[in-house]
């Protein structure tokens, strides 16, 4: 029986595997994206609706140009690589909050959502373009979906692998009301690894560079971003690269990056 299970579960594992975007990195999705968009969606709204939008409206229309810009240039992408069925999926959201916190996020779906307080270190339209496409990556690399199913796989047994085999999306829930924190203030939106970041500085660079924005203005971006730091915690401590080894990592995809690049 025991044989029988682990046979069963072990199929599932390898018909959930599926290949990334740009990268064709393999990895594993338990969960079905309609559930994700659905709960995306949800938890986004609620989000924006516990935070004041901004009232700079310069700033908030130009973060919706670059995401158009951006999400243009992806959906051309996923069309012409055989992706096409990838786009119904996407219903593309551009959010200027007024809050002091140097942060963005993209949820699945393309719901995105930038704070006040990281423009003065985006500075200029490609500041916030490097922002964008690295945000805009996660969605499209499906690293909430992936982030999930590595929760739920290790919590596989105790009655556990029966839920994720049925189909059934309580599992589905109880994740991701375990790792989307949505606050009153500002909630910290999915703890990415260092792998899933890494992925999204590549994939990133090359949304940028499709929308026609210089990849190698995100060098000086992160440069800002590591001064403003104040002291950020050692990367074995943190799910986020240290800004030494992400701008070396940076630069190293930066030839790629230019191949897509239109002035």
């Amino acid at each position: 029986m025991k044989k029988i299970i682990f046979l069963s579960l072990l199929a599932v594992l390898v018909g959930a595997c599926s290949t990334v975007a740009l990268t064709g990195r393999k990895q594993l999705l338990l969960v079905s994206d309609a559930d994700v968009l659905t709960m995306s969606a949800t938890s986004y709204k609620q989000f924006v609706d516990s935070v004041p939008p901004s009232k700079n409206l310069k700033q908030t229309a130009l973060i919706k140009k670059v995401g158009v810009n951006i999400s243009k240039s992806v959906e051309e992408y996923l069309k012409a690589n055989g992706m096409e069925s990838e786009i119904a999926n996407l219903k593309w959201e551009f959010n200027l909050l007024k809050d002091s916190a140097v942060n963005a996020f993209c949820m699945p779906g393309g719901k995105v959502a930038f704070f006040e307080g990281i423009l003065p270190i985006t500075q200029n339209e490609t500041g916030i373009a490097v922002v964008m496409g690295h945000e805009i990556a996660h969605a499209i690399a499906k690293h909430a979906n992936e982030r999930m199913s590595q929760q739920m796989a290790t919590q596989v047994g105790a009655g556990v692998a029966n839920v994720l085999l049925s189909g059934q999306s309580a599992a589905t829930q109880q994740t991701v009301n375990t790792i989307y924190g949505i606050g009153s203030q500002v909630g910290v939106m999915l703890p990415y690894s260092r792998k899933h970041e890494y992925e999204a500085d590549q994939m990133g660079l090359i949304f940028m560079a499709m929308a026609g924005y210089d990849p190698n203005e995100s060098i000086a971006f992160w440069q800002r971003m590591a001064a403003n730091g104040k002291g950020a915690a050692l990367e074995l401590l943190s799910t986020h690269p240290s800004d030494e080894n992400r701008i070396a990592q940076l630069k190293s995809y930066l030839p790629e990056a230019l191949k897509y690049y239109k002035k």
